[in-house]
């Protein structure tokens, strides 16, 4: 409930932002405009996000008979959990990884590489499975697409005021002082809402690790499987474009130094020792 009332303040804030540029940028109109834009992406998002990721890795779905234990796992924990049973896709890749997808649980796919069948042990992948079920049973999949899409609406009316700032020309005070505003304006919003979009997901890692190892009942298996996925990933990197990254259980984007405040994901020591200290 906490996890949840969090995500609620930062989307908040997020369509605030968005309101804020927008009527920065043309008053009620603007506000009125920026609705009717974040809307249509937004539209957009929620029927085709799900196809379009699966497209970009070349998922494929794969059948009972081809990976009867991946099956059995994903379909005991939909049992556990009361959710419709998720199409299942292979990642043909040798780095472990997996990801949910899809509008809600209807529609849900979970997607795993073919590096995780060889690095886990069974007990582990349900694990990781469990997590992903977790994104699917409390719609993360659904949120993560609609910040994405806000924040996205937000760079795009950012990058609108910035050449109006700039080109909106010069030789009235008043004016040129709206132009300042405006300016400034569109270089803090972005980055207003790229940190609240990192907290929510951070915030909705936390909780699908929580949801998924109650579920599961197996909180040391996660967090084994998550100490052996941080190992292979930072010797068999994995390619991704940075607007998915956040869909993954373990960010395949080698973030040090100062990069990690603008990491999708916790710190995966964090992760693991909340999980140990579980009590199941």
């Amino acid at each position: 409930m906490k996890n949840l009332f969090k995500t609620g303040i930062y989307m908040l804030f997020l369509t605030l932002i968005l309101l804020w540029i927008g009527a920065a940028l043309g008053g009620r109109v603007g506000v009125v405009i920026a609705f009717i834009f974040a809307f249509g992406m937004n539209f957009f998002s929620y029927w085709y996000s799900d196809r379009i990721v699966l497209a970009i890795y070349r998922a494929i779905p794969v059948s009972y008979h081809e990976y009867p234990e991946l099956h059995r796992a994903v379909n005991g924990l939909a049992s556990k959990m009361r959710v419709p049973v998720p199409r299942i896709y292979m990642i043909d890749h040798p780095t472990p990884n997996a990801f949910a997808t899809g509008r809600d649980p209807e529609h849900a796919a979970v997607a795993v590489t073919s590096g995780i069948l060889e690095t886990l042990t069974q007990e582990e992948l349900e694990g990781v499975l469990a997590h992903e079920m977790a994104h699917v049973k409390n719609r993360d999949t659904l949120i993560q697409t609609v910040v994405a899409t806000i924040a996205g609406a937000i760079t795009m009316l950012a990058y609108i005021a910035r050449f109006t700032a700039i080109f909106g020309g010069m030789g009235d005070r008043d004016r040129d002082g709206g132009l300042i505003g405006l300016l400034v304006m569109s270089i803090v919003a972005p980055i207003a809402a790229l940190l609240i979009q990192l907290a929510i997901s951070r915030t909705r890692e936390y909780q699908a690790d929580e949801s998924g190892a109650r579920i599961s009942g197996k909180p040391y298996a996660l967090a084994n499987a998550l100490e052996k996925l941080r190992a292979v990933s930072r010797r068999i990197p994995m390619e991704v474009s940075p607007n998915t990254a956040h869909l993954f259980i373990v960010n395949p984007l080698q973030n040090v130094g100062f990069a990690t405040l603008f990491s999708t994901h916790p710190p995966l020591e964090d992760r693991i020792a909340r999980l140990k200290s579980m009590k199941i």
